[in-house]
């Protein structure tokens, strides 16, 4: 009898720091032994919280691929590794190496299985404040976030050193991982995954039309057209679904905050199917 081919899997925003997530985490399982696991980012803010979910997976799953998301580059005043900007990021992906975990710092794997085979890409991008209202500078764009009483805490915790700012860091990343994405064989299409989404509207879901400004650039809103991409997969921003933008599916794969779940329940099934791609209804 053959073996199943397996799946490519995808999650995100597991904020293990919450003891409720963290019990969801602990019955998360693969279907078959040579299923992979995507995690697009947030599953902490405490390198120890992130070892301890990143380590039980990996013992789980065939492979693990990670890409960051803000709060892992948090340095949380609990945190005993308080390694700032891209020294925490260097950090995380020495963590990553050590237990097996591919990373965006690491050669591009192949996935052969299902529906493969596709070049899985984790990005590291962040975002440099261009999702906010038409017309508005970034300086209007945080005065009203914080008139409103809506900032996100990379203001406070997540800090871009080396670079001069977030913005700066951010396009640093978008050069460079252009530049990678180009060079990939244009016969395999690509699996794309990055924290926050690649293009802007996924964003006009957001209850707070002010948080868009910390969701990602302008700088990747054609990556999907201009690379030959199968899909892509993110989280960040807790609404769990599936868009499609130019025949390319987007899919948001977050757990998010037992506050979110409670109230619309735990996706079913939260670890999603990348490939084989599900049917649509």
């Amino acid at each position: 009898m053959s073996q199943p081919e397996g799946r490519l899997l995808a999650v995100s925003d597991l904020h293990v720091s919450h003891e409720e997530n963290r019990r969801i985490v602990e019955q998360l399982r693969p279907e078959t032994d040579r299923d992979w696991l995507i995690v697009a980012g947030d599953v902490g803010e405490l390198t120890t919280d992130i070892d301890w979910a990143l380590t039980l997976l990996r013992d789980r799953f065939a492979q693990v691929v990670w890409a960051p998301g803000n709060h892992e580059l948090w340095t949380h005043p609990a945190d005993p590794v308080q390694a700032r900007g891209q020294a925490r990021y260097d950090h995380l992906v020495e963590l990553c190496r050590s237990l097996g975990v591919l990373t965006p710092e690491d050669p591009f794997p192949v996935w052969r299985g299902a529906g493969g085979p596709v070049i899985v890409a984790p990005l590291f991008l962040l975002y440099d404040y261009s999702f906010r209202s038409p017309g508005s500078s970034r300086e209007e764009a945080l005065s009203r976030a914080y008139d409103e009483g809506v900032v996100c805490t990379d203001e406070f915790l997540l800090h871009p050193d080396p670079y001069s700012s977030r913005q700066a860091w951010c396009r640093a990343r978008v050069d460079a991982t252009e530049h990678r994405l180009a060079a990939c064989d244009p016969d395999i299409p690509l699996v794309l995954v990055n924290h926050f989404p690649l293009v802007r509207q996924p964003t006009s879901a957001l209850y707070f039309q002010v948080f868009a400004q910390w969701c990602g650039t302008r700088l990747t809103a054609d990556w999907h057209r201009r690379f030959r991409t199968a899909a892509v997969v993110y989280g960040h921003l807790h609404i769990p679904r599936t868009t499609t933008y130019d025949g390319v599916p987007f899919l948001e794969v977050s757990l998010g905050y037992p506050r979110e779940w409670r109230r619309r329940g735990v996706p079913d099934p939260l670890l999603r199917s990348v490939l084989p791609a599900p049917a649509i209804a």
